[in-house]
């Protein structure tokens, strides 16, 4: 059973469900990367949590992610040890 424990945070207004991810995310065609999003974000409304899915990793200490273009801002200015600092919640299936 697949387990991502996540930071579900409300920021500007906005409900974030922040996956930190493998790096090996990152080497996956955008469609299978919108295909794993799609899965994440449905099963984080199953497990009750508000908000859009925005998957987060890194590679050789530069942090990535996928996210909303107005997020953008804010998503270049945190790292992935500041998300796992605010983990909160867990999705499984």
């Amino acid at each position: 059973m697949p387990r991502f424990k996540v930071a579900h945070l409300n920021e500007q207004g906005q409900d974030m469900v922040i996956i930190p991810v493998d790096a090996s995310f990152g080497q996956k065609s955008p469609p299978e990367q919108q295909a794993i999003i799609g899965n994440l974000q449905q099963h984080a409304r199953e497990a009750g949590l508000k908000g859009t899915v925005v998957p987060m990793w890194d590679i050789n200490g530069t942090t990535y992610f996928t996210a909303p273009g107005p997020w953008h801002p804010f998503f270049q200015h945190i790292t992935l040890k500041q998300v796992w600092a605010n983990v909160n919640k867990e999705i499984a299936w």
